[in-house]
């Protein structure tokens, strides 16, 4: 019976064998970037819109408070994973890169408390809106929107790559939308006088963001309940598994994402009689690698004979 533990051939390597990164870490300079603005123009917007009384600008600086704690958690689990990484020994076997998909979750939640929050309060505002002073909220929302936009080009390609900048990469651009939000209310207010402009855009904001958050915190959950990468056909790959030569049989077939950027793989591959297994496994590895982009995968070579015991094991 043969073991294998392969990376494909890739001359990238693996996520888990060496020092490579993982999606989230290749663009920690940048969510450094992204969390200072936040920062900056959220104490910016909370500051104009408590003493104006703008619930659309409060709600967007709370929106940007969530962006500034989305981020900052990205960037807290980035550096625990790396840290675990390198210092990878004991019962952390996987590192603690679970910690960014986490992170992703706990933005998702928090998101999802503050939309559902200023929908709430927008819609109690309906009965007797307060007058809001249009021009202080119109140069808030301006230097807001500013902030969100770098933010937005900032983290856009590493949300590509990964779903705990992707969570960051989210609460950023429904920001930038309440941003553009606030500043039409601020005008609208400005010039018309409408006091309904700002509750308004504040159930306005709340209801874009609601169904946005649901789909970050379902791509969390996937992660964290082990299902296969949606992109994958499991029964697709353990078919094309058996076809390789000199397989008689793929079985006790596993892909999972540990995190992103690094999708995992496990199978049994039972053989038929005088074949190397030494050349099944190079081709399960290459067929995983080249076909699927699973460059990390642990896979048991087995003759025919052993398979019962596979069988007898019912998960």
């Amino acid at each position: 019976m043969g073991h294998g533990h392969g990376h494909g051939g890739s001359s990238s390597g693996s996520a888990l064998n060496g020092g490579a990164l993982s999606g989230s870490a290749k663009h920690l300079g940048r969510l450094w970037i992204a969390f200072g603005i936040g920062a900056a123009f959220m104490a910016v917007e909370f500051v104009v819109g408590i003493a104006t009384g703008s619930l659309a600008l409060i709600s967007d600086a709370a929106h940007m408070l969530t962006d500034v704690l989305g981020v900052g958690m990205a960037l807290a689990a980035i550096v625990l994973a790396r840290r675990a990484h390198q210092n990878r020994g004991g019962s952390r076997t996987f590192g603690l890169y679970r910690a960014e998909v986490l992170a992703a979750l706990a933005n998702a939640v928090l998101l999802f408390g503050v939309a559902a929050y200023v929908v709430y309060e927008a819609v109690g505002r309906f009965g007797n809106p307060p007058e809001v002073p249009g021009l202080p909220v119109v140069l808030a929302a301006t230097a807001g929107l500013v902030a969100n936009v770098v933010a937005f080009f900032l983290l856009k390609e590493g949300a590509k790559d990964s779903i705990n900048v992707r969570g960051a990469y989210l609460e950023v651009l429904a920001d930038l939308i309440g941003s553009v939000g606030v500043l039409i209310s601020g005008v609208v207010t400005l010039v018309f006088g409408w006091r309904y402009a700002d509750p308004v855009m504040g159930v306005a904001i709340g209801l874009w963001v609601l169904p946005r958050t649901y789909k970050l915190a379902a791509s969390a959950l996937r992660i964290l309940f082990q299902h296969a990468p949606a992109r994958l056909d499991v029964a697709e790959v353990q078919a094309e598994l058996s076809r390789l030569p000199g397989v008689a049989e793929a079985h006790d077939l596993h892909v999972w994402t540990l995190t992103s950027g690094m999708e995992v793989a496990s199978a049994h591959l039972t053989t038929r009689d005088h074949v190397d297994p030494a050349e099944v496994l190079h081709a399960a590895q290459a067929l995983l690698a080249e076909r699927y982009h699973i460059e990390h995968a642990t896979l048991q070579v087995e003759p025919g004979d052993s398979a019962q015991r596979c069988r007898e094991i019912s998960w």
